[in-house]
């Protein structure tokens, strides 16, 4: 008699248990790639966002910049051009405050770096669930199968058959659970190191807006590449 291996005979034949390791493997397969899509759009989203940005500096005033930025109150870099003028003009307009202590370039710097953390919050998040399923999925594998040989063998010994066709049918459906482990594990793994990559290239964008936001809301100027300061023509005004 022929033994027939798959995944439906694993799961006809598999006890409670393996079909348990079967549907948490179905599971965390399921919710990794629902964040490597959603993370993914998300990033080019963000990239075009940064893109926009350059424009910004190409304005005739405040306002039409932030035009430019767009209306998406996602968008991490209206976020930090609004917070930086909100915080020079509260910094500028307030006295008696436990900030005056500090100088207009700190407030701004702190302000800005706040909207910069929570952007990176933001933007990681969903990444545990990635790591999590790379590095735990392989070992649920391996106890499906680990738990399935243990059954297998227990039968062949009580029907007393013990020939290789006999074995090979139950152990090789046992070790499928091991290869589902490792199919579920290796895309989260690469799709979590590409995410990574993503997000560090959108933010690399994002800490440089704030550095010439910074130099322009403190000293009116943009920090150019050679380092030295580009006086903008723009108003800073609403």
């Amino acid at each position: 008699m022929e033994s027939h291996f798959g995944l439906a005979n694993v799961w006809q034949q598999g006890d409670i248990v393996t079909k348990g390791v079967a549907i948490m493997l179905l599971v965390m397969s399921l919710s990794s790639w629902i964040v490597i899509l959603i993370k993914t759009l998300d990033i080019i989203r963000y990239k075009k966002m940064a893109n926009a940005s350059d424009g910004f500096w190409h304005s005739e005033d405040f306002a039409t910049g932030m035009s430019k930025l767009g209306k998406d109150p996602s968008n991490p870099f209206r976020s930090l051009a609004e917070e930086g003028r909100e915080a020079t003009a509260h910094h500028r307009n307030t006295k008696a405050h436990l900030h005056d202590t500090l100088d207009v370039s700190d407030w701004v710097t702190r302000t800005l770096r706040n909207s910069i953390d929570a952007t990176t919050a933001r933007m990681q998040s969903g990444l545990a669930i990635l790591a999590s399923v790379g590095s735990t999925a392989p070992f649920v594998g391996l106890f499906g199968t680990v738990w399935g040989i243990y059954h297998a063998l227990l039968a062949i010994g009580l029907s007393g058959q013990s020939t290789i066709d006999k074995v090979a049918g139950p152990i090789g459906e046992a070790l499928i659970m091991t290869a589902l482990g490792l199919a579920v594990a290796i895309p989260a793994v690469l799709g979590y190191n590409a995410l990574v990559r993503g997000n560090k290239s959108v933010l690399n964008k994002l800490n440089s807006f704030a550095h010439d936001l910074h130099a322009y809301f403190v000293t009116g100027a943009r920090v150019a590449t050679g380092g030295t300061a580009n006086v903008v023509a723009m108003k800073k005004g609403a």
